[in-house]
């Protein structure tokens, strides 16, 4: 973050300040980082005293100081010095932005976070800093790595870890930024109507990018047309001196053309699709990791990505496209593509064991688009260079589907059988997973090539008991279902012969 006072900082939040005289708030400044982490806290921080479901950051206040902490931003004194920004009466407007709800003083500790980061956003985008935003049902985490790997050689980039694309972890992204910061790409997420453009409003992107509407939280939008209004917030915030990036692929995203006031960049996998970036001559190596040849104004380059499935040849064409906006070269773009392999956890990490057992880690998060691409990638990788491998899905819940869960999960059973997946283990006990595993049945699967079990711990010890050298797994589902840990441990054993 740049350098700035509490008094300065407590005059941007609307903040009073407590167990800090004027003169000194006037003289010390944050020069570190926010945190939300007591744990992680360095010297000269601001600490964020945010209440949780679980625990409240104003209990963790004296000793974040202790940590190096100058200051805490807090709803309330805490006994150190602070800047506090009480909820106004009956506050409720942070409720459901979080994981978990948050009441009228965790609100109006986030609304002080988002105009602290605000104001630092138009400070550093007045002094040339360029502000790329993403959205798009799936594949924002693999695309926002992917576009700070191609924005690297450029330039300083600021991108968020993992998937911090929501009311809190998009304003802290923002505030890692800093003067020597040329780029901040930012993954925004949203869950409800007008998430995406109060995010936007934080720090306005002059680069947007928009991958595809799908069906991941129609639960609570209630329909995909809903999904891609909320999607299409983003290229509303564009100025007109900017770009707006659409992979036209998707006719909901292709339709976005209309509701922004700047440029448009086309990207497609289609030659034909009167694409400003495109590819073409589309292959997979026997791990699923995509060739390609990029097309575009600046030239055309082969390009051989290092991620996992052929879905990720929109996301690289976006990147690309974003690339080439602020002046990279084709080959530049292959370049760093070549060198950008699985930056996030849990996302199409592919671990090879000793004993030739291939598991695909994808487990932070599931909707049907997703599934649907990590089961093609898995049914490639079966089929091998020589002899064909056995094929395993752990499959767990997608979440937040509504009315659509039932028939969301059959339908992926029956396309893990279509696939000709040799093995399907469906995780959970309730209503969505028995269906996953009912369609499976149905669509052809017998005795025990479809099975449902209760848990990860269940799911393990089956893999355990029958994986033989050579297989590939794929575990995936909703990061709720948690089999991250199961992909971790299944991917840390040392093969069939040492257990």
């Amino acid at each position: 973050m740049i350098a700035l006072s509490l008094a300065e900082i407590a005059g941007i939040v609307g903040g009073e300040l407590a167990d800090v005289t004027p003169e000194a708030a006037a003289a010390t400044r944050v020069t570190g980082t926010v945190e939300f982490d007591s744990r992680a806290v360095t010297r000269g921080g601001l600490f964020l005293a945010l209440p949780g479901a679980r625990a409240d950051g104003h209990e963790f206040a004296a000793a974040a100081v202790a940590a190096g902490a100058v200051a805490v931003l807090a709803a309330r004194p805490v006994g150190v010095p602070a800047i506090v920004v009480p909820p106004a009466e009956g506050a409720d407007a942070g409720a459901g932005v979080l994981e978990h709800d948050v009441d009228g003083a965790g609100a109006a500790v986030l609304a002080a976070l988002a105009r602290l980061a605000a104001a630092v956003a138009e400070r550093l985008t007045a002094g040339g800093l360029t502000v790329v935003g993403i959205t798009g049902s799936s594949g924002k985490t693999s695309t926002k790595d992917l576009v700070a790997a191609v924005l690297a050689p450029l330039g300083e980039v600021v991108a968020p870890p993992g998937s911090f694309n929501n009311e809190l972890g998009h304003p802290w992204t923002v505030l890692r930024a800093d003067g020597s910061t040329d780029f901040l790409v930012l993954e925004m997420s949203a869950r409800h109507p007008g998430n995406i453009a109060a995010l936007a409003a934080i720090a306005r992107p002059s680069i947007a990018v928009v991958l595809n509407v799908g069906t991941a939280h129609l639960g609570e939008f209630g329909s995909r047309e809903a999904i891609a209004a909320t999607k299409g917030e983003l290229p509303e915030s564009v100025p007109p001196s900017g770009v707006v990036i659409l992979n036209v692929d998707d006719g909901a995203v292709a339709a976005m053309a209309d509701r922004t006031r700047a440029r448009v960049v086309r990207v497609s996998q289609e030659a034909g699709a009167s694409a400003d970036v495109w590819a073409d001559g589309i292959g997979l190596d026997a791990l699923a990791r995509p060739q390609f040849t990029l097309h575009s104004a600046a030239g055309e380059v082969d390009v051989a990505l290092a991620v996992h499935g052929e879905h990720q040849v929109s996301n690289a064409l976006c990147a690309a496209a974003v690339a080439l906006e602020c002046g990279a070269r084709p080959e530049q773009v292959a370049a760093a593509l070549a060198g950008a392999g699985p930056a996030s956890r849990h996302r199409m990490e592919v671990t090879t064991r000793a004993d030739g057992v291939t598991v695909v880690n994808d487990a932070y998060n599931a909707n049907p688009d997703s599934m649907q691409a990590g089961l093609k990638a898995l049914a490639w990788m079966a089929r091998g260079e020589g002899e064909r491998r056995r094929s395993w899905a752990v499959l767990g819940e997608m979440a937040e589907l509504g009315e659509d869960a039932i028939t969301e999960h059959d339908r992926i059973g029956r396309l893990a059988v279509r696939l000709d997946v040799s093995r399907l283990i469906v995780v959970g006990t309730g209503r969505s997973p028995s269906a996953m595993h009912h369609g499976a049945v149905m669509e052809g699967s017998w005795g025990s090539e479809a099975a449902l079990v209760a848990d990860a711990d269940a799911a393990l010890a089956v893999l355990r008991a029958e994986l033989a050298p050579g297989d590939v797994v794929l575990v995936k589902a909703s990061n709720s279902a948690g089999l991250g840990a199961l992909a971790d441990a299944l991917a840390a054993d040392t093969g069939i012969g040492d257990r």
